[in-house]
């Protein structure tokens, strides 16, 4: 599997727009190369490098083997048709990159899961690490890609 966005490459800096910095919308993403199996996908995002260990920022799950994107804004602008996690900011979807000023780069994971089952079962209000966990159990394949930004 391939993610891509058309907002940042991988390994380069995430647009201000897509931070807590800047409009906080999430940024669009697109995927490719889904194997044949998958049944269901979840999207990640974490931030390996917060000063108190890994930060949630989202987890959509649940999507469509079958869908191939997020638009930008997806967390708000689609987030009906969106299973969303409970981010560690307490909310429900996408909590931009937003890390502490002073504090050097931070790299920003997005990852897609491809999973064996079409939907987790999750909780309302679960936590993106209860997704992550559950998700774990039925991985196929996944595929990172890895923005930067700092403050």
């Amino acid at each position: 599997m391939r993610l891509t966005s058309g907002a940042f490459a991988d390994g380069k800096p995430i647009p201000e727009h897509h931070t807590c910095d800047g409009a906080n919308l999430s940024p669009p993403l697109q995927w490719d190369a889904v194997p044949a199996a998958t049944r269901s996908l979840v999207l990640l995002c974490d931030d390996p490098d917060a000063p108190a260990g890994t930060w949630h920022h989202w987890a959509v799950y649940d999507i469509a083997a079958d869908r191939r994107s997020l638009p930008e804004d997806a967390a708000g602008r689609d987030g009906g048709g969106l299973r969303q996690a409970v981010n560690d900011f307490r909310k429900p979807g996408y909590g931009g990159p937003c890390p502490p000023p002073g504090h050097g780069p931070h790299r920003y994971h997005f990852r897609l899961l491809a999973l064996d089952v079409a939907a987790l079962g999750m909780r309302r209000g679960a936590s993106c690490r209860e997704v992550e966990q559950a998700a774990r159990q039925h991985l196929i394949a996944e595929a990172t890609l890895i923005g930067v930004y700092q403050r």
